[in-house]
């Protein structure tokens, strides 16, 4: 057995760079200096005899074996975090510090109604938000960056815990008089491919979209340029096209001061389910239920619950 073991602190370090490429952005991260940061990782490849970090002027490369002690990393970091959240799960739930990355297709309209409820029903949690899109979320998530994450399903989750919270409606949007008399509903055939805006790639919202309508042909002539909702909202606000925006959306306000309509997507697969995410076997899985409760109640008045089982 070895009679060295790396420090918790050495592998931050480790960690920080790798999420970094950079020393001087790695140091900043861990509100080090750059030289505490890079003496640590030194210490760290000496008392292992293993270089992991190859060091130019302009480029920092990982090792082969660098990139297999980080994912190891990773792990060990994350175990060390929920050895201290066993117990403070013991105590009040719901108190000290909790990190939740939220995507940028529900953080702006759900965040506003359900933070001040938060801080009046616990005011002793300290919740400090990311926004991410799902991917970059997810690998938080499992990289131990983050506790938990609030998206949209259906997204593959491999290992991963979730609770459903309510369903989020899609609806096309378009201009007013775009048509004169629109009907009450908006049918995926009655959608004109050629001006279809969709948020671009990363964003799950797009894929949510385009299999609720399940049509091949929109996803091949889509434009998916749109970099946020409110984006989309002036494009076609500006007569540039139609696009489709969940309902949680339209209830925060995102159509006023507009001249937009929106009506509902008419499809077996019409919504998107939002759902709070967490890591399977997490010692703090029942106050991420009790989140849960408290996210669907800041929801519940505009937003659909999903049907009972």
């Amino acid at each position: 057995m070895s009679s060295y073991l790396p420090t918790l602190k050495q592998l931050q370090y480790l960690v920080a760079l790798k999420e970094q490429g950079h020393f001087g952005k790695a140091a900043d991260s861990c509100y080090v200096t750059q030289s505490t940061l890079s003496a640590g990782i030194r210490e760290l490849e000496s008392l292992i005899g293993i270089t992991l970090v190859e060091r130019t002027r302009r480029v920092v490369r990982f090792t082969a074996l660098g990139d297999r002690i980080v994912e190891k990393a990773h792990r060990v970091l994350r175990e060390a975090e929920e050895l201290a959240a066993i117990a403070e799960a013991s105590g009040k739930p719901l108190t000290g510090e909790l990190r939740m990355s939220v995507i940028p297709t529900i953080a702006p309209f759900l965040l506003p109604r359900l933070l001040p409820r938060l801080r009046a029903d616990r005011p002793d949690l300290k919740l400090y938000l990311r926004e991410e899109t799902t991917q970059a979320a997810i690998e938080s998530l499992r990289h131990g960056n983050v506790d938990c994450v609030l998206m949209a399903l259906p997204y593959p989750l491999g290992e991963l815990d979730n609770e459903i919270l309510f369903q989020d409606r899609l609806y096309v949007a378009f201009p007013r008089d775009e048509p004169i008399d629109p009907p009450e509903w908006i049918g995926p055939e009655m959608i004109d491919e050629s001006k279809l805006l969709l948020l671009e790639d990363g964003h799950c919202l797009k894929d949510h979209a385009l299999a609720a309508c399940n049509r091949p042909e929109l996803r091949a002539s889509a434009t998916m340029m749109g970099t946020s909702l409110h984006t989309l909202i002036q494009m076609v606000d500006n007569g540039l096209g139609v696009t489709m925006i969940p309902e949680m959306a339209i209830a925060a306000g995102i159509l006023e001061h507009t001249q937009i309509a929106a009506r509902p997507l008419r499809s077996d697969r019409a919504w998107r389910d939002v759902a709070l995410v967490w890591r399977k076997n997490s010692p703090r899985e029942k106050e991420f239920h009790l989140l849960a409760d408290i996210l669907r109640a800041s929801a519940s008045e505009n937003c659909r619950l999903p049907e009972a089982a």
